[in-house]
């Protein structure tokens, strides 16, 4: 899914050790457009944590996965940011083999 949005504020960041050694959260709280705005806490793992892009007034393109899951008979739902762009920036596209001329092709043999 996607979403475009105003960073309103961070929470602070989250650090810790677990099995697969040390790891980190950053939740970001961002207000929606339209005419009836909502606000989202958006939940960012390890490295995809960019401090350069978080500063609260941002617009942000954010692509993200919704999951719930079951705790002691509770509901809980996360919503998980894969990557996170200014609105405006484009993501860098992957080069196409087909128009990338590759130097073994001038090789006489």
């Amino acid at each position: 899914m996607q979403l475009n949005a105003k960073l309103i504020s961070l929470l602070p960041l989250q650090t810790g050790n677990g099995k697969n050694g040390t790891w980190k959260k950053q939740d970001i709280i961002v207000e929606t457009d339209g005419q009836y705005p909502k606000k989202v806490c958006i939940s960012i793992w390890g490295d995809k944590i960019d401090e350069k892009k978080l500063v609260p007034g941002n617009r942000l393109k954010i692509d993200f996965d919704v999951e719930s899951r079951e705790y002691n008979g509770r509901w809980y739902t996360d919503v998980k940011a894969w990557r996170i762009d200014t609105e405006g920036e484009q993501a860098p596209e992957a080069a196409s083999s087909i128009d990338t001329p590759h130097p073994e092709d001038d090789l006489p043999f």
